[in-house]
């Protein structure tokens, strides 16, 4: 159980960096083809409702979300850190593992002006795919 541990710490530690460094581009390899993506309340997830803020069910549908980010939505300069905390892992029935890790998200302005972005947890199914 260690090494699953420290394998699902080292893939949430390769994923904020990606976004952290900016290579949005690199984001969606984290998922699986028909990976599903959601961001959603706290109070939403507690009681199962569906409604999301950002929703995805595939690596294409992210990519395309990156493309809008890059190509159509014009933003002030900005960046963003990450700190997560260790998850807490559970296997599941197919071979892959549950994961639950908190995270919060500073956003630095390009004035350098930082502020508390987000806090939140990640749910995650993590599975192999093509060995990774």
């Amino acid at each position: 159980m260690i090494e699953s541990q420290l394998e699902v710490q080292d893939l949430n530690a390769r994923y904020v960096q990606a976004i952290d460094d900016n290579k949005l581009e690199a984001w969606p390899d984290f998922f699986t083809e028909n990976g599903r993506y959601r961001v959603t309340t706290a109070e939403n997830f507690e009681r199962g409702l569906p409604l999301a803020m950002i929703y995805a069910t595939s690596r294409a549908m992210l990519r395309d979300r990156v493309r809008s980010l890059r190509d159509a939505n014009v933003y002030e300069a900005q960046r963003y850190r990450h700190i997560i905390g260790p998850p807490l892992i559970a296997p599941d029935e197919g071979g892959g593992l549950h994961a639950q890790t908190a995270f919060m998200v500073a956003r630095i302005m390009h004035t350098g002006e930082t502020t508390l972005f987000a806090t939140g947890r990640y749910h995650d199914h993590i599975v192999l795919d093509d060995g990774k």
